[in-house]
Formats: structure tokens, C-alpha cells, sequence
């Protein structure tokens, strides 16, 4: 068995909505059927007994390795924790190829699964050992360090139940909420609002403290200190018991509490050091710790924390006790489980010692335990939740501790004996305000019930209606698909929205392009949607990119599908048909929103099949009302756009909205098909999201495609008299829709400069030849830039092939050099001839073209 290639599929994709690893698994004739291999199933489930069913019930077909692999990736994943239940197994066209996609909740455990399973399976097969136990505990710990941890996770999870999408931008806890300008940021339980100054201030232990009694809130007595000599001093003043603290730490690092001699004072000390230079002493208030979680202006949720501590049996010693109590599963050594570990250090040994224990002593039963007095959960302690019997006072001091220190999340530490009544009635007091507080001990609690505290972040930072999307709109296609992109941007921006868009040739914001090239995946369309000054996206979306890495969004308002025709990249990635095309096209229409549209080429039977993939409603386009499927649409109320004495209509019901097609300059009033059915394409969109029909023909009448707005596009140009047209054109269809256009011009001789993508099946590059040989007097054939693998001169001879049997093209040439074949053509031309230019390297050809005429 052999992996050939393996893919991260980071969106909805080919094969389903869930994240997904593809990999091309190659299987030698034995290996396709495990049943002509003698006692490999046995070995297989001796080693991992776990694997489950590897054949459905009631089928019979023989099970090859590779789905072998892909169950047992899916089931390693599975027993490591990880929620995953999707993956599917297609032979390629090839004998023995397999396609196998195993579903991932984190990529890189996804990965390291898959190696494993691949392991597995080879070890079955060669009968060799296999470490079941070490694959899952490297597969778990890994898991828990990708994903999310709880605070974060419980943001997100309330996002995605208010249908708001996200991205980690981090491997980290940094997470963007939403798309660009409705887009926020979170760090953990911090927010884009969370100003840097008010988290300097909470780091601030001494400011915080004069803060919050500049406010009138309690707040114990205490100082910072020099040394430990001037610690013992303060000491002094304050009278034991007291708590040492780092000035600027957090999550209880370095904190001791109840220090009640020197020496339990030095280690306390030299505790705090390790976290900040600055040490506090602070008198210690007897009574419980409790931790308030403010969100704006609201108490969310109130715990009380418990030191950890353990209870003898009159059996165990200490450390033993320690032992069995972090064998509960909710402890872990991070912050990715509800509790954490308790620790034997310095700190717990000198509380031991202030109780007359070591970790060696056997405390007699039901004796209670203390290790520690600070109650952190990062230091081992356990929570309990007293949300609903906080005093209406005691919220209202925590709530101005908060907006004191100026922090939109706060965690807001007292020491009190009750929650029942307020704090100056019982000498209570806050002893900190803490930035990015964990939410861990609110969400799972050790007693009582969780609180919704990810819900209340979430409803803090967008409003009950929003849902942090933006108008977005995906184009696809074979041809057509830029210039659509470019005339819906056009006409939303006419309503004065700022508007991202990617396309074949660059990504593009308020119509300043901030990348250059091929920019039609999903990289570029992540990078527009995390613009912050983007009010809607329009996305053109390839084919390569959906087979190379799916969609870079769960969802768009409206998608459009130009066309399906036979040259567009047939052959790879096993897209060998135009159905097999068709499927991969289809995917942005299966992720249409559901209140959304899909908008389809009626003409084109591949789109019109694909309205039963659509979860929204459809809308369907073409020049002739009265075709079938137009004709049976409209019968029945939906929305439709056609052509009709002279202007583009958009009908739904009794309503018919009509633009001339004079007023829509890229029709060239009307002349050139393929851009017709562009701009109704076009309007049907953004028709369909609710634009209103003045700003749409508006729109539509202001956009022009020249050289500048849509290169490449049918661009016009005027050289000494004759005409210059420059395109893009690279496939069979498109060229078929450009011979209309062409014929419709009238001109004294026709030149046709052509050249041919490498990476094109042979009988794609041979009928672009075959079509312009009947339709152009002259034609210069070029060897572009870069031949895509073929060999030197292999796609001129292909070129050539097509032109045997032209009956117009009269003079046919050969040109090494795009650059050298364009100035070829322009040396022939006349008054009142044509000359059309398929150009390869888009900008440069276009500049060069600008140039020559300049010079002209």
C-alpha cells in the first residue's frame, strides 16, 4: 500500500461539510481485497480491537486496505477523544487507486492518526508489533494541545449556536468571530474591547488596590515590599496571618495566604519571586475565596473555591491520598480539563508542616487535609457555585471593581465569609481584578450547576439580531466567472458598501488590489473575509481550490454557476468528465445559506441539476424565456432573468424589472452574448439579495471593461484604424462563446493570436485551433512562458493538428514569445481589420499592448 499524496480539507469540501484529510492510496491486487490476504483481519484486530465492523451489513464487496486505513484512522481519532464519525473510500479511475477522506476535529491530530493508522496496517501485514497504548497517548496529548481549551471552547461553541462563524488565528486561544468589519477578536476570555490598559492596571496589584479604594470598595490592608527583611516588617505592622503575593501575576501563581511565621514566610516569599520582582503583603480576611465573573455590567457567575485538600482514611499517607485524588479524570496538568492536578511543593509541604503533616503521615479518618491556602483552580483547587445567592450589593461592588479597573471581563476575587449579605457588614473584601479570567470553575463546576458564561461573553460583544456575517457571494464556473465577480463588487459598491473580492487575477479591496496572480482559492478568500474594512465578499471560487483545500466559508448569501464546459482543467486531481466537473462545482450551491439564492444557468442542463443540491431557493438565467426550464420556473412564482426586446428582465410573480441592454456598455448594446449572459448572471444576484433595481441599473451601466476594471476580459483596444481585442480565453468553450462576439464586428481580415495551457487534455488544446481555424484569415500560433510539463514545442504541434482541416485560416505562423507573437500580429494589421489576442501572462501583455499603441 502506498500514499501518494494527502490533503487538508480546511472547509465544506468534495466529499461533506465536516474538516477532512484526503489521501491517494494506491493498492497492489492483493491488497484490494484483505479477504485473499490469509489471517490478516485477525492480525489487524489483535492489535487493535477496538477497529470495529469493516464491512457494512448485508454487503459482500471486497474490502480493500485502504478503507482498512481509513477506519482505523477514524477509530484511532475516535479512542484518543476526538468527535469524528465521517469518512468515505472511492476508487479512482485507475485500478488499485483509492480516494479516502477520514474526517478530522484538529488537523494535526488528524495527521498524526493517519500515520499511525498506516503503521497499523503495515504492521498486520508484516505480522510485526504495534504500541496501540503509545499511538493513543501521543494521539490524546496532542489532542489536548490543539484544541481549544475550555474558556475558549465554551466562546466558540455559544458563537456556532448563534450561527456565527469563526477562524482560530492561532494555534492558540486567538479566535476572530464574524467577517470583516463585523468581525471580533477574543484571546481566551479577553476581547478586542478589552483595553490594554485596564489588563496593565489588573496586572498592577498595588494600583489596583488604591483603585478600588479611591471607589469605596474593601479592600484588605497592605504593601508592597523590598526584601524579605521588609516583608517580615509588614509582616510586623499588619499582624499574622498574612498573604504574599506577586504584584503582577495571575491564575494564583506565587500567591500564599495564611503565612503565619518567618520561615513559612520565606518560602512564601521566595514563591512570589519566581513569578515578578515585586512582592505584596496584604492582611489575610478569614473566610471563604470566592470568584465573581463580571461581563459589562453584569454579574454571570459566582463560585466559591476550596483550597485543594485531601481527607484521611486512616490507610494512606498524604502523597498517596494526593495520587488517588488526581486519578479523577476531570484533572489534568493544563487548563484544557475542569480541574487540575493538585502539586506536592514547597508550598504544600510547608501547610503540611503548619498542620503537623508530611506527605509521608497517614492523617486518621475523615482528617482534613489542607495542601494549600490560596484556592486557584490552576493550583489544584475545586469550585463550587453560588451564582443565584449573591446580595444584590456584593454584585453591585464587584460590578464597579470591574468598571474601575476598566475591563469588559473581569474575574473579581473576595474573601468574605457569606455571599448572603454585603461585604462591609462581615469585613470582607476584594483582593483582586483579574484580566482573562478562566472560566473553567463557572462552566464545570466541582458542586452545583454550570453557568452559560460563553453565551453571556458572546451576547456582550454582538447584539441579539447580528450574527457577525457579511453579504457574501461566490462565483463558479468554467467561463465567465471574473467578470461576473467584478460587476456584482461593482454595483454593491454603487450601494455604498465597502466591498472585498478575489479573483483570477488578484484580490481586491474598495477596488485597491492588495494581491497580484491567480487568487480564486480559499487562502485568498480567508484573507478578504478577515479584512477588517470589508462590508460584503465576492468570491470567485475555483475548481483547484475546492479539490485542494474546500471552501473558505460555511456558507454564502448567494452562488452563482455560470456554466460547466469541457476544458476547464479535465484530466486532473481525477476530474476526467464534465459530470465529474459538475460535482465540484456543485459545492458552493450545496452551501448556500438557507434563507439564500443559487443562481444558475438554465441553459447549461450540468447547472440546472444542481438546483436539487441547493438548501435555499434558485434562480435561474438565460436569453430565451420560453426555454423549458425558464419557462416551468416562472409558471411557478420563482425568480427568473432573461433577454427580451431589447432589455435584461428580472420577473418573479406579477413583477418584471427591466435595464436595456443599450445602457450595459460590456454588451456592447447587445452584441456580445457571453457578456449578456454575465451581466445577467450578475444581476440576478445581487437582484436576489435584496438590491434595489435603481442601484442595480446604476451599477450595471457604470461598469466598463477595459484593460483596467476587467483585464483580460474582452478587452478593446483601437490600433492605426483597426481593432484589438484582448482575452483571456483558455479553453474550448470560451472560445466558442468569443466566435459570436468576433463575427459580430465587422472587419477586413481577421488575425487571431493563440497559444495553449500544457496542463490541458490534448483534444481541449486541438479544438481551440479546430473552432478559430474556420473563423480567422491569419493565425499566429505561440509557445508561452511555461509549457505546464509539456516537453518543447508539444502544444504548437497540438495547435497545428487542429488547424488541418481549416477552411479559412489562409497564413499560419509560429512564434517563440508571447510578447514577439503580439507584435507580429500588430505589424499585419490594417484599417478596418481585427485582430484578437488571447494573451497568457495577463498584466504584462495588457501593458505591453498599452505600449505599442502609445508608440503607434
Amino acid at each position: 500500500m502506498d500514499v501518494s499524496r494527502i490533503r487538508a480539507l480546511r472547509g465544506p469540501n468534495l466529499w461533506s461539510r465536516h474538516t477532512a484529510i484526503e489521501a491517494i492510496v494506491s493498492c497492489s491486487a492483493e491488497e484490494c481485497d484483505i479477504a485473499d490476504i490469509s489471517g490478516y483481519e485477525a492480525r489487524l484486530r489483535a492489535r487493535f480491537p477496538q477497529v470495529g465492523s469493516l464491512q457494512l451489513s448485508g454487503h459482500n464487496e471486497p474490502v480493500s486496505m485502504a478503507k482498512i486505513l481509513a477506519l482505523v484512522a477514524l477509530s484511532l481519532q475516535a479512542q484518543a477523544g476526538c468527535l469524528v464519525t465521517f469518512t468515505r473510500i472511492t476508487q479512482t479511475q485507475q485500478t488499485g487507486v483509492f480516494q479516502v477522506v477520514i474526517e478530522y476535529s484538529e488537523e494535526a491530530v488528524g495527521r498524526l492518526a493517519f500515520d499511525h493508522a498506516l503503521q497499523l496496517c503495515k504492521s498486520a501485514y508484516e505480522d510485526t508489533p504495534f504500541d496501540l497504548d503509545a499511538a493513543l497517548s501521543a494521539l490524546k496529548a496532542l489532542d489536548e494541545d490543539e484544541r481549544l481549551g475550555p474558556s475558549t471552547g465554551a466562546i466558540v461553541n455559544a458563537a456556532l449556536a448563534r450561527d456565527i462563524p469563526y477562524r482560530r488565528l492561532t494555534q492558540g486561544s486567538l479566535v476572530q468571530f464574524g467577517w470583516g468589519s463585523k468581525q471580533r477578536r477574543i484571546q481566551a476570555a479577553e476581547t478586542d474591547r478589552t483595553g490594554a490598559i485596564g489588563e496593565a492596571i489588573a496586572q498592577d496589584k498595588e494600583l489596583t488596590k488604591k483603585l478600588l479604594d479611591a471607589a469605596g470598595v474593601p479592600v484588605p490592608v497592605g504593601r508592597p515590599v523590598a526584601s524579605l527583611d521588609d516583608a517580615w516588617a509588614a509582616m510586623c505592622e499588619i499582624g499574622a496571618p498574612i498573604v504574599v503575593k506577586p504584584v503582577d501575576g495571575n491564575q494564583g501563581k506565587g500567591v500564599t495566604v495564611n503565612v503565619m511565621t518567618r520561615e513559612h514566610l520565606q518560602i512564601a516569599y521566595n514563591a512570589a519571586l519566581k513569578i515578578s520582582d515585586d512582592v505584596m503583603i496584604e492582611r489575610f480576611i478569614p473566610g471563604s475565596d470566592f470568584r465573581f465573573l463580571v461581563i459589562g455590567n453584569q454579574l454571570v457567575a459566582a463560585a466559591r473555591r476550596d483550597p485543594p485538600t485531601v481527607i484521611g482514611d486512616g490507610v494512606h499517607t498524604v502523597r498517596e491520598l494526593v495520587e488517588l485524588v488526581n486519578s479523577d479524570p476531570r484533572r489534568g496538568s493544563g487548563h484544557a480539563t475542569s480541574l487540575t492536578k493538585i502539586r506536592l511543593d514547597d508550598i504544600a509541604y510547608a501547610r503540611l508542616s503548619l498542620q503537623g503533616y508530611t506527605a509521608d503521615t497517614v492523617p486518621v479518618i475523615g482528617a482534613r487535609v489542607v495542601l494549600r491556602n490560596n484556592a486557584n483552580l490552576s493550583t489544584g483547587g475545586s469550585a463550587t457555585d453560588v451564582t443565584d445567592d449573591v446580595h444584590p450589593e456584593m454584585a453591585a461592588s464587584a460590578i464597579s471593581a470591574a468598571q474601575m479597573i476598566g475591563l469588559d471581563i473581569a474575574g473579581v476575587d473576595v474573601v468574605c465569609d457569606s455571599v448572603l449579605m454585603p461585604l462591609e457588614r462581615q469585613g470582607g473584601g476584594i483582593v483582586e481584578v483579574n484580566a482573562a479570567p478562566g472560566l473553567r470553575m463557572h462552566l464545570q463546576p466541582s458542586f452545583g450547576k454550570g453557568r452559560a458564561v460563553g453565551e453571556a461573553i458572546i451576547a456582550n460583544m454582538y447584539g441579539k439580531q447580528e450574527n457577525g456575517r457579511i453579504p457574501l457571494f461566490t462565483v463558479a464556473g468554467t467561463n465567465g466567472k471574473t467578470t461576473t465577480v467584478r460587476l456584482i463588487a461593482h454595483i454593491l459598491g454603487q450601494q455604498g458598501l465597502r466591498v472585498g473580492m478575489t479573483n483570477s487575477d488578484g484580490v481586491y479591496i474598495q477596488g485597491k488590489r492588495i494581491d497580484t496572480g491567480d487568487c480564486s482559492g480559499p487562502k485568498s478568500a480567508r484573507n478578504v473575509l478577515m479584512h477588517p474594512d470589508v462590508d460584503a465578499a465576492v468570491l470567485e471560487t475555483a475548481r483547484g481550490g475546492v479539490l485542494r483545500e474546500g471552501l473558505a466559508f460555511d456558507r454564502c448569501d448567494v452562488a452563482i454557476v455560470t456554466n460547466i464546459g469541457m476544458g476547464d482543467h479535465l484530466g486532473l486531481n481525477y476530474i476526467s468528465t464534465v459530470d465529474d466537473l459538475a460535482v465540484v462545482k456543485r459545492v458552493v450551491v450545496q452551501n448556500v445559506a438557507s434563507n439564500g439564492y443559487a443562481v444558475l444557468n438554465a441553459i447549461d442542463p450540468m447547472c440546472v441539476k444542481m438546483r436539487d443540491a441547493c438548501p435555499g431557493s434558485v434562480v435561474f438565467f438565460a436569453q430565451d424565456k420560453h426555454h423549458p426550464v425558464m419557462a416551468t420556473h416562472r409558471a411557478q412564482g420563482c425568480r427568473v432573468v432573461y433577454v427580451e426586446q431589447g432589455h435584461i428582465v428580472a420577473h418573479k410573480g406579477n413583477q418584471s424589472l427591466r435595464v436595456p441592454l443599450a445602457r450595459i456598455p460590456i454588451t456592447r448594446n447587445g452584441t456580445i452574448g457571453f457578456q449578456i449572459e454575465n451581466a445577467m448572471a450578475a444581476i440576478a444576484a445581487v437582484w436576489s439579495y435584496g438590491v434595489d433595481w435603481e442601484t442595480i441599473c446604476a451599477g450595471v451601466s457604470g461598469f466598463v471593461n477595459d484593460a483596467h476594471t476587467a483585464p483580460g476580459r474582452f478587452n478593446f483596444f483601437d490600433y492605426k484604424g483597426a481593432t484589438v481585442i484582448a482575452d483571456y480565453g483558455h479553453n474550448p468553450d470560451a472560445i466558442l462563446a468569443l466566435v459570436p462576439a468576433i463575427e459580430s464586428i465587422p472587419a477586413k481580415k481577421r488575425i487571431v493570436v493563440i497559444s495553449g495551457a500544457g496542463d490541458r487534455r490534448d483534444e481541449d488544446i486541438r479544438r481551440q485551433t479546430e473552432i478559430l481555424g474556420n473563423v480567422f484569415d491569419e493565425i499566429i500560433l505561440y509557445q508561452d512562458q511555461c509549457q505546464r510539463g509539456r516537453k518543447e514545442g508539444e502544444v504548437l504541434a497540438l495547435l497545428q493538428q487542429g488547424l488541418r482541416d481549416a477552411n479559412r485560416a489562409g497564413k499560419i505562423d509560429e512564434i517563440t514569445g508571447e510578447f514577439i507573437a503580439i507584435d507580429t500580429a500588430l505589424a499585419r494589421l490594417q484599417e478596418g481589420d481585427l485582430c484578437l489576442i488571447l494573451i497568457d501572462q495577463v498584466d504584462e501583455a495588457l501593458a505591453h499592448i498599452e505600449q505599442r499603441i502609445v508608440q503607434a
